[in-house]
């Protein structure tokens, strides 16, 4: 593993570099790195922070502990609109989007290191990183429809993007996690290495990428964008529009109050 130095630690982010290499490390292990507010505060300034340093020619992105993202945090609540229902609509603009289309504009290349659960909007977070290399335990779970909820996150276009219709339609409708052999066999994940060899084996590669030619990186993430994510922006606006259509329904309610008691939801369909 190579020996990082601290940059900055954020109250849920820890930034350290090694030579031309950034790691960013989500730092709620308590709370299997959820995502809420601090969270974005924090990966936003350490992202912001690695874009303006010339001399960070690649990113590592993960999580610590046992989890790399367990998704929205939802002991944390709701935003509440003016006519007193979740407003998640605008919890995905503010909270998730920009975080989200920071990695895929980011002229740098980043590396997704998935140490465990990658769930709901913790699996968007993985898969807009451009490399993602996951441990052997380490699963992507599309969570949303256990409580209810559509993909969001820009989910709904970066599974397709990878594996097809077919496998995000599985992913989506039947919310069942996906573990690092079969997400390799799938295309999901570019390559899967025991637990105890993934921390290794993504320093590797994001050495490998800090030595590399930057510009050239970042020319082909522009390419790539503009093939397979043209209409990205559009596609987080229509998740969010659908997910804010979700929060209206009894059955995100009974979803989410089933979440909390630790008990199986019974939905009803409306």
């Amino acid at each position: 593993m190579s020996d990082y130095e601290l940059l900055h630690a954020y109250e849920t982010v820890t930034l350290q570099r090694a030579g031309g290499a950034a790691r960013i490390e989500l730092n709620r292990p308590d709370k299997m790195n959820a995502w809420e507010d601090t969270l974005t505060r924090d990966l936003q300034a350490a992202l912001a922070r690695v874009a303006a340093d010339d001399e960070l020619r690649a990113v590592l992105l993960t999580g610590a502990g046992r989890g790399f993202c367990s998704g929205a945090d939802l002991s944390a609540g709701f935003d509440v609109g003016a006519d007193g229902k979740p407003d998640l609509e605008t919890a995905l603009h503010q909270r998730y989007h920009p975080v989200i289309t920071t990695l895929r504009e980011l002229p740098k290349p980043v590396v997704a290191a998935v140490n465990g659960g990658a769930v709901g909007v913790g699996c968007s977070l993985a898969l807009a990183c451009d490399v993602v290399l996951a441990a052997e335990s380490g699963y992507f779970l599309l969570a949303f429809v256990n409580i209810g909820l559509v993909p969001d996150g820009g989910s709904s276009a970066f599974i397709p993007a990878r594996v097809g219709l077919t496998r995000a339609l599985e992913m989506a409708l039947l919310g069942e996690r996906v573990y690092g052999p079969q997400a390799l066999a799938w295309g999901l994940v570019n390559a899967v290495h025991p637990d105890d060899e993934l921390a290794a084996a993504a320093d590797a590669l994001v050495q490998r990428l800090a030595t590399g030619p930057t510009r050239a990186y970042a020319g082909a993430k522009r390419q790539l964008n503009a093939w397979a994510y043209r209409t990205l922006q559009e596609q987080l606006a229509l998740e969010a529009s659908i997910q804010q259509e979700q929060a209206r329904t009894d059955d995100f309610l009974e979803g989410v109050t089933a979440f909390l008691q630790k008990r199986p939801a019974s939905f009803q369909g409306r």
